[in-house]
């Protein structure tokens, strides 16, 4: 079938033409354009979901977890990171294993997991967020292995100002785990040399880390100003202000990636739920805690890429953020490529950012 798209996006680049799905593969590009205005991408790849569809991946059996990834599907995701915050290490190692049994499957559900987002328990007091004080640690070689024992960890947020955080960071390095620096009171200093020995990324940037200012960058400015660190960001008009999100736009290109931060709410509506051990409500679609605290996101993906666009954001760029962006920065750039061959696992976008429709192993689907 051919999508009815006048172009499409090609690791990160767009270019010119329809394209054409038989038997779950891409099997030709720069067909005539179809005059619709439309555009398709490679679906989306998510480096940060705590939860899904009424799914908390901290609690969730393995039925969940394939429930979660079948929901984050239909919204067009084909890889995603199950995401882990602050909790007690039997929780975590519990969660960890049952992560673990579902990839061990080979039946994920629906959207492929890449790994999980380890995010904690080493940050720094004073930047938790949400995540529970009770459970934070200081950097501890023997519990990150126990960790990583217990499941396939391929990404690791982490403060790199505190006592040890480095050999954390080397170790983390040597195993081919992406390390984000996050939640963190880091100088510029400290976050410098959390790049140099060889983190590649921040955890939500400018959200739970110290403040730019014009004479301490900290981290966010040291982020946006190296060229080898990737930025992520919330995009839901709640996290980030819109210029904050144009100038993180302008000053990282190409390295700006998309998160959803998504809790269990994601895909369902207001109400109350949990993140782990946390309480939170979620009211006009703002997830707080009880004391005001933001609490991750109901965000989606294809809404985050539609506001970027809003924004005034190019649509390739919003797109490559939420595609070739992060699946460079996991190192699976194949996530993003659209040619020829490429598993029929898209997303067909309106001129404005929108979800127009997800093709899923080939096959249509409503877009969710």
């Amino acid at each position: 079938m051919r999508l009815g798209v006048d172009a499409y996006v090609d690791t990160g680049a767009l270019r010119p033409g329809d394209v054409e799905v038989v038997g779950g593969r891409v099997t030709a590009v720069d067909l005539p354009p179809a005059g619709t205005g439309r555009v398709v991408a490679r679906g989306f790849v998510d480096l940060q979901v705590n939860g899904f569809a009424g799914v908390d991946l901290l609690a969730a059996d393995a039925d969940g977890v394939r429930a979660a990834s079948a929901a984050l599907a239909a919204t067009g995701v084909q890889a995603w990171q199950p995401t882990l915050i602050t909790s007690a290490e039997a929780d975590t190692v519990r969660a960890l294993r049952t992560i673990a049994g579902v990839v061990a499957s080979g039946d994920h559900g629906g959207a492929h997991i890449v790994g999980v987002h380890l995010e904690g328990p080493f940050l720094a007091p004073a930047r938790l967020g949400t995540h529970p004080f009770e459970h934070r640690r200081d950097p501890d070689p023997d519990l990150l292995r126990r960790l990583l024992d217990a499941g396939p960890v391929t990404y690791a947020t982490l403060a790199p100002e505190l006592p040890g955080a480095l050999d954390l960071v080397d170790d983390l390095v040597r195993r081919g785990i992406v390390v984000a620096l996050g939640h963190s009171a880091a100088d510029a200093a400290a976050a410098h040399a959390g790049f140099d020995r060889g983190a590649r990324a921040v955890t939500h940037l400018f959200n739970a880390m110290s403040s730019f200012s014009p004479r301490r960058p900290a981290l966010p400015g040291v982020a946006l100003s190296r060229a080898d660190v990737v930025v992520p960001i919330i995009v839901d008009g709640h996290h980030l202000a819109p210029e904050t999100v144009r100038l993180t736009f302008a000053a990282a290109r190409g390295r700006t990636a998309l998160v959803t931060d998504a809790v269990a709410a994601a895909g369902l509506g207001d109400g109350d739920y949990r993140l782990g051990d946390v309480a939170v409500r979620v009211a006009d679609g703002v997830v707080r805690r009880a004391d005001g605290t933001l609490a991750g996101s109901a965000l989606t993906m294809p809404d985050a890429v539609s506001n970027v666009v809003h924004l005034g954001i190019p649509l390739v760029e919003a797109v490559a953020a939420a595609t070739s962006v992060p699946a460079a920065l996991l190192g699976r750039p194949e996530l993003a490529s659209l040619r020829p061959g490429s598993p029929a696992d898209l997303v067909v976008l309106e001129g404005d950012g929108g979800l127009h429709g997800v093709v899923a192993a080939g096959r249509e689907a409503a877009a969710s």
